[in-house]
């Protein structure tokens, strides 16, 4: 065998000795008799959690306007017992339960929807589905929060770590995660957090350990505008952008790395009858890659030059330009902690031990900023079923939605006795 290949063979050996480790130590949890009761109170409440995940969702959070559900959580912090309660500077609701030790964990839910205001958030019932925008994503996420506070107060558990419950703005869109950006920059315990969960959407067999990159743009075409009849022949904003998204369209996408694109929002113009003198498009691409993510944006980008050139020359005997504007929107870089980081390995005992067949993926998440940071984290969705996210018939299937919250106390405290 060649020093390389002993070399791989021992690191296998020792990954799989320390999950075994792990495994045994983390079997002793399950029976002991403060985390049988925090599991039993889960379930117990699960009527409850559902009852109070309808209420948050019909509270409205617009991103930038979560002010309103900001404040119902501070409540429900202060109701169950947590220490210093606040809302931080940029809108964060933060509480403490404080551990043996002053480093913490941090435990976030995010309070934005993709929906504008005005939207109805009423949730209703059909069959064995509730639907309501934002009722999962992330409504389950701070719902499970609370949850997860209210059965490690019920159950007298103490931590060896200090938990950081976070329920944070601007996860969605143009919020560009700042929340939690602003709680690694800025915030006030930026220094003492040493690992962070994420609890987003429903499904706990997936655990979010990979951040894929993503760039956003907006493309401005801007020209003089005019009549549409008088000055027709002048170059029109809205034809060049036409073929600017046309073009980027068909860009043909690599599988794998799965790297994606969208234009997800387009505007201009002052009426029907006016030639634009600017029209706009936000676009979205993304990446497990950021190589990959680097050519679909330079090829974005080509297209919109392009696009105003070509409009420029069908119509240069009027003796018009158009100029156009790329502006970098948001950055986030593809990330990732790794496979054998105590954090995941807890996420996985947990998931095997409520029965599931866990699957290690890329998602994007608050969980970007502290693994841009080194700080190990990942994200997991808070249990049940959902689905149409991001759209006014999101749906979630409540039953059994109680075991997700079992799975991130057992995670939680599996990690933490790691850490211990």
């Amino acid at each position: 065998m060649t020093l390389p290949s002993l070399l791989r063979a021992l690191l296998i050996a020792c990954c799989f000795l320390a999950l075994l480790q792990d495994g045994f130590a983390q079997d002793d949890l399950k029976s002991r008799a403060d985390v049988r009761k925090a599991l039993d109170f889960i379930e117990a409440n699960h009527d409850a959690q559902i009852a109070k995940q309808i209420e948050i969702a019909q509270i409205p959070a617009p991103g930038f306007e979560e002010a309103k559900r900001a404040a119902f959580i501070e409540g429900e912090f202060r109701r169950l017992g947590l220490q210093n309660v606040t809302i931080d500077e940029i809108g964060n609701v933060l509480g403490l339960l404080p551990g043996r030790s002053e480093r913490m964990l941090a435990i976030a839910a995010h309070l934005d929807t993709v929906f504008p205001a005005g939207t109805d958030v009423t949730v209703k019932k059909r069959g064995a589905r509730l639907v309501g925008p934002g009722l999962v994503d992330d409504c389950r996420g701070l719902t499970a929060l609370l949850a997860l506070v209210a059965a490690l107060r019920h159950a007298g558990i103490q931590t060896n770590q200090t938990l950081l419950f976070v329920a944070d703005v601007g996860e969605e869109g143009l919020g560009n995660l700042r929340g939690i950006r602003y709680l690694f920059e800025q915030g006030q315990y930026r220094e003492r957090i040493d690992s962070f969960i994420s609890i987003d959407g429903a499904d706990t067999a997936v655990i979010t350990s990979r951040e894929i990159g993503s760039r956003r743009y907006r493309l401005a075409v801007k020209g003089p505008g005019g009549h549409s009849y008088i000055d027709f022949g002048r170059v029109n904003p809205a034809h060049a952008l036409s073929r600017i998204i046309a073009r980027f369209a068909e860009i043909e996408a690599p599988k794998r790395p799965k790297t994606t694109y969208n234009v997800g929002r387009i505007g201009g113009g002052t009426s029907v009858n006016s030639i634009p003198f600017e029209a706009w498009a936000e676009i979205d691409m993304r990446s497990e890659e950021e190589g990959a993510l680097d050519k679909v944006e330079a090829q974005m980008l080509e297209f919109a030059r392009a696009g105003v050139e070509e409009e420029n020359r069908l119509r240069g005997a009027s003796g018009t330009k158009l100029e156009i504007d790329a502006k970098l929107l948001a950055v986030r870089r593809a990330t990732r902690t790794p496979d054998d980081a105590a954090l995941v390995r807890a996420a996985l005992w947990a998931a095997r031990a409520m029965g599931l067949t866990p699957e290690l993926k890329a998602g994007s998440t608050d969980s970007n900023v502290p693994e841009n940071r080194g700080v190990q984290a990942l994200t997991i969705g808070g249990g049940g079923k959902g689905g149409s996210y991001h759209s006014l018939e999101e749906w979630f299937e409540p039953e059994g939605a109680y075991k997700g919250i079992q799975q991130i106390l057992l995670m939680t405290l599996a990690f933490d006795q790691m850490k211990g």
